[in-house]
């Protein structure tokens, strides 16, 4: 069987990666989210519990890891987020890897945040990259319950900068309107499926 086209999505915090997502899902693509897939390893018997309690046992509370719990831990202790990703990395791929196995689809979508910052676009066929501009995408995370600038600004000094992402990016999402993202997924889609069929 011919592999299926694979499609890295991404995007900063509040450019509307979700929706997008979903918007791909409505047009009949499997998606695979790696938060989604996180959650998965962290909550009841997944796959990342018993490693993660013998690194930070207060990080696991009834058989769940606690995320706020890692968050202060990785805050607190610059070595934290190394041992955790060394644990959750080889365990997010393995989940990936059921997913492509698993799903019978000439196109598969691949939702993650950090796709270029992790190097992983190397394995897609091509990448998405959704935006808005600044001042929209500040008053959407602004709106978020507990957001504050400061915080933003910490979040965005993490992320690799949209500028960039979308100059890497082989296909561009303008997620202003909900109407707008939808026929921009359907042209994306289109583009795709061109490229199978000439190749």
């Amino acid at each position: 069987m011919k592999k299926p086209f694979f499609l890295g999505l991404t995007g900063s915090i509040g450019m509307g990666k979700s929706t997008t997502a979903r918007l791909f899902a409505e047009a009949g693509i499997p998606v695979w989210d790696a938060d989604a897939a996180v959650h998965r390893l962290y909550g009841k018997g997944g796959e990342a519990v018993r490693s993660i309690r013998a690194l930070c046992p207060q990080a696991v509370v009834d058989g769940v890891v606690d995320r706020g719990t890692l968050k202060a831990w990785i805050a607190s202790d610059a070595t934290a987020l190394k041992q955790i990703e060394v644990i959750v990395h080889p365990l997010v791929a393995k989940d990936r890897q059921r997913f492509i196995e698993e799903t019978n689809s000439d196109i598969l979508l691949f939702d993650i945040p950090l796709l270029f910052e992790l190097g992983t676009e190397s394995t897609m066929d091509a990448t998405v990259v959704v935006t808005v501009p600044e001042n929209i995408q500040r008053a959407r995370v602004l709106e978020r319950p507990g957001m504050d600038e400061g915080q933003l600004d910490l979040i965005l000094s993490k992320q690799m900068p949209d500028s960039e992402k979308r100059n890497r990016a082989d296909f561009i999402i303008e997620t202003l309107t909900l109407d707008e993202a939808r026929a921009a997924v359907h042209d994306v889609l289109e583009k795709v499926r061109k490229r199978i069929a000439n190749a």
